[in-house]
């Protein structure tokens, strides 16, 4: 039950926290960033990965993370970089932000498909999505959408990942392509995780504050 409802949680967290704190995006937003995206990346590697490997031939997994980080790639041409912790302000809009919302799903469903087999992978994921809806939050409101489509965008939201894995534990014969998914997605983790690495520097300069925060995430990861 709990991978079904941290992910759920996470989401509503942050959404909340924009709504009541009403918070400036500064240094702790981005350090949290690094943070995540340094124990999302751990997660992978220590677990997704060996795991993918020991299932599938080697060849063939290095074509589905590329076909994950090319996926991956091609959503952001919609989603404008919402999955690594920021959005492109366009100015006042009072429509529903449908590409967003179908980029993003699609996004949140893959990366609920392994959680029932990587316990661990549902704490990565929660640290992923709470600056995530932090940002999706102010830019909704600074760009004037409503609030009921702010409030539907985020429970729906919400609820992509639990349904991603509520589609891996009842669809008829997904467990035949178990390492191929997970490969998959596997691909989408490198390219969030990394970028989120590589956006949340302050001009490439050294910081030793984020450089302890991107250790604590790996260290975190490595004994989970």
């Amino acid at each position: 039950m709990i991978d079904y409802l941290l992910p759920i949680a996470a989401v509503l967290a942050g959404f909340l926290f924009v709504i009541i704190a009403k918070p400036k995006e500064g240094k702790q937003l981005k350090l949290f960033l690094a943070f995540s995206g340094a124990f999302l990346l751990s997660l992978t590697v220590f677990n997704l990965l060996p795991d993918v490997y020991a299932h599938s031939a080697g060849k063939n997994t290095g074509i589905f993370i590329m076909l994950g980080i090319l996926l991956q790639i091609f959503l952001e041409f919609f989603s404008k970089g919402a999955e690594h912790g920021h959005v492109h302000h366009t100015g006042n809009n009072d429509t529903f932000p449908w590409m967003l919302f179908l980029s993003l799903s699609i996004h949140s469903v893959l990366e609920g498909f392994p959680i029932h087999k990587h316990e661990t992978l549902v704490y990565g994921i929660v640290v992923h999505k709470i600056p995530v809806a932090i940002v999706l939050t102010a830019f909704f409101l600074k760009s004037g959408i409503k609030a009921s489509y702010i409030a539907t965008f985020m429970v729906l939201f919400a609820l992509m990942t639990p349904l991603g894995t509520f589609l891996s534990t009842r669809i008829q014969g997904i467990a035949h392509y178990y390492a191929h998914i997970s490969a998959l997605i596997i691909g989408i983790f490198l390219h969030i995780s990394t970028i989120i690495l590589f956006e949340s520097s302050d001009g490439h300069k050294f910081n030793f504050t984020k450089l302890v925060v991107i250790v604590a995430g790996i260290a975190i990861a490595y004994i989970m």
